[in-house]
């Protein structure tokens, strides 16, 4: 008799996690039952086990659905990245902004440097870190932005489109500088930008010094002032000329022959 009337309380404890939306805490009420009868823990902490197995879930579809909607080309991380292959790169530094601090104060991180070398795997390891602080993040090559809001001109839609991308907490521009932009490109990626100074910040990876921005921006004036607002309290981090990428298919290649 006792065994039915548990099975029947499991039963409607489980039928009403699913009527209230916790699917995790009816999935595993009945094995940390077990285990806390095992263990002889009280029944405050059996709640705050069976709470907890909840808030992980939800915190593991946050983050999922976070990294869904940053665009990133590719998932990839800051613990993937072989910092032993780019000696020249501030590695403590760089883990320290995968904290976010930067984030909160809005301050830029720019990383310059020649292609690979890294600057958009170190992008997307620190957009993927925001991710994981449940920030609101986006991802865009810069000529991507550019070709966004340009057809939203065409539709007389700008306002909503910039508005959309002002509320992202984080935003990664990628390639700036590896295509020139026309006036009406240049001006609109300044809008973005400039509109977020001081309240939202972003990454920029760019193969440009920026005594070279000129030949991509072609209104000087235009320009000095888009430069004022990126370098303004930025943290500019150089990843080089050397490309560990193609020195890493040499590598292979030297394998294969061997």
């Amino acid at each position: 008799m006792k065994h039915s009337t548990q099975n029947l309380q499991v039963a409607a404890i489980g039928q009403l996690c699913k009527e209230i939306h916790i699917p995790m805490v009816g999935a595993h009420f009945a094995s940390l039952a077990d285990e806390a009868r095992l263990k002889e823990h009280d029944h405050l902490s059996y709640l705050e086990a069976v709470l907890q197995v909840e808030r992980d879930e939800r915190d593991r579809h946050a983050v999922e659905n976070r990294l869904r909607d940053a665009h990133l080309p590719r998932l990839k991380t800051l613990e993937d990245f072989d910092f032993a292959q780019a000696p020249q790169l501030p590695a403590a530094r760089i883990r320290d902004l995968a904290e976010g601090g930067y984030i909160e104060r809005s301050e830029p991180v720019v990383l310059i440097g020649e292609c690979g070398t890294g600057k958009t795997h170190l992008a997307t390891g620190l957009a993927v870190a925001a991710c994981r602080q449940r920030r609101r993040v986006r991802f865009a090559t810069a000529s991507a932005l550019v070709n966004e809001l340009v057809e939203a001109k065409q539709n007389n839609s700008v306002k909503r489109v910039l508005a959309k991308w002002m509320r992202y907490d984080l935003i990664v521009l990628d390639e700036v500088g590896y295509v020139p932009l026309a006036d009406i490109g240049a001006e609109f990626l300044f809008q973005v930008i400039a509109e977020r100074a001081e309240l939202a910040t972003f990454i920029i990876t760019t193969n440009l010094p920026f005594s070279e921005w000129t030949t991509v921006f072609p209104n000087p004036r235009l320009c000095k002032a888009l430069l004022d607002r990126i370098t303004d309290r930025a943290h500019i981090i150089e990843t080089g000329s050397d490309s560990f990428r193609f020195k890493r298919s040499m590598e292979r290649r030297a394998k294969k022959r061997a």
